[in-house]
């Protein structure tokens, strides 16, 4: 019996030190093709001290409204340049890397606020409007980053004049399962992370062709555009830190005091937020309209922006 337990303790103590060191023994090669943020800014590319973070941002066009435009998910705001200029006949056009993505500066220690949680999204965006002196705009969000709109409409509701929700993911929250974060927080997968990240990057045009309902309209030029950034020296571990502090607020409970004006955009073959969420969306604001485009998948401003901007400038109108 005694030779049995003492067998079993030497296993256990085997297994222990295997998943405590074995992680560690797993190589991370540094990335490839690594550029500077100075190589990767455009001549337009403008930066800003927001919150502790060097922020990256565009603008364009002059006068009111204000439109604020929030990319989603490992885009950045590249995702609208199909439209930037359309918005910008209207009024002044601010778009802005939000962290984690693009050319916005990536930390990995802080005091105080985890800049890559949800409530440093909303306080990072009233930030730059402060700085810009923007007393109320338009948020513009497209699918995390239409999450990002709604937290800030719900939290500075006299900041927002109205929302364009672009197959904002509201339903389903992104990052880890809460239950799997403190496995994930150890030192042994922050290792681990990096790897875990990179199967962005080796399964990225994959996922942007996912994006699309047609995807044979991809161009060069499209592909460019979001898979610069992973350029950025540690983009990996950035991404796996905004994995871990990803977490919902809830805002699809609360839908009910956003009584702003809403423009819900959807296509009709969304597969990574479904079709119905969106619709669903529009049903369960108090006032809202509903575009739906036809023939187009997650990004009708990058796949189909004329459609796109036509449903933007009847919503335009009807605030007048």
């Amino acid at each position: 019996m005694k030779k049995g337990w003492r067998i079993t303790l030497i296993v256990l103590a085997a297994l222990l030190v295997v998943l405590c060191v074995g992680p560690f023994l797993v190589p991370v090669p540094p990335l490839e093709g690594i550029k500077s943020v100075e190589e990767l800014a455009d001549a337009d590319s403008l930066f800003i001290e927001l919150n502790g973070l060097r922020v990256h941002y565009k603008r364009m066009g002059e006068g009111e409204p204000v439109f604020i435009l929030l990319h989603g998910f490992a885009a950045n705001l590249f995702s609208w340049h199909k439209v930037a200029d359309s918005f910008a006949q209207h009024g002044l056009v601010i778009s802005y890397d939000r962290p984690a993505f693009g050319l916005t500066e990536r930390p990995f220690e802080w005091e105080g606020q985890n800049p890559y949680a949800p409530e440093a999204q909303v306080d990072l965006l009233i930030a730059l409007l402060d700085a810009l002196e923007v007393r109320q705009a338009i948020l513009v969000g497209h699918s995390a980053g239409g999450t990002v709109a709604l937290n800030a409409a719900l939290a500075h509701p006299e900041r927002v004049q109205a929302l364009i929700l672009v197959d904002a993911a509201v339903y389903t929250s992104g990052g880890a399962p809460e239950w799997l974060k403190p496995l994930l927080r150890t030192p042994q997968m922050r290792h681990l992370g990096h790897l875990f990240a990179r199967l962005l990057q080796a399964r990225g045009q994959q996922l942007i062709e996912m994006a699309w309902h047609d995807s044979s309209t991809l161009t060069a030029e499209d592909l460019a555009g979001y898979t610069e950034p992973l350029m950025i020296a540690d983009w990996d571990r950035a991404l796996w830190e905004m994995t871990l502090a990803t977490y919902s607020l809830d805002p699809a409970s609360r839908l009910d005091e956003l009584v702003m004006p809403v423009l819900v955009i959807t296509g009709d073959d969304d597969r990574v937020v479904p079709t119905e969420e969106s619709i669903r969306l529009y049903e369960e604001l108090p006032n809202a309209v509903l575009a739906v485009i036809p023939d187009c998948g997650h990004v009708p401003h990058e796949e189909s922006p004329e459609l796109f901007m036509q449903a933007v400038d009847s919503f335009l109108d009807s605030l007048r």
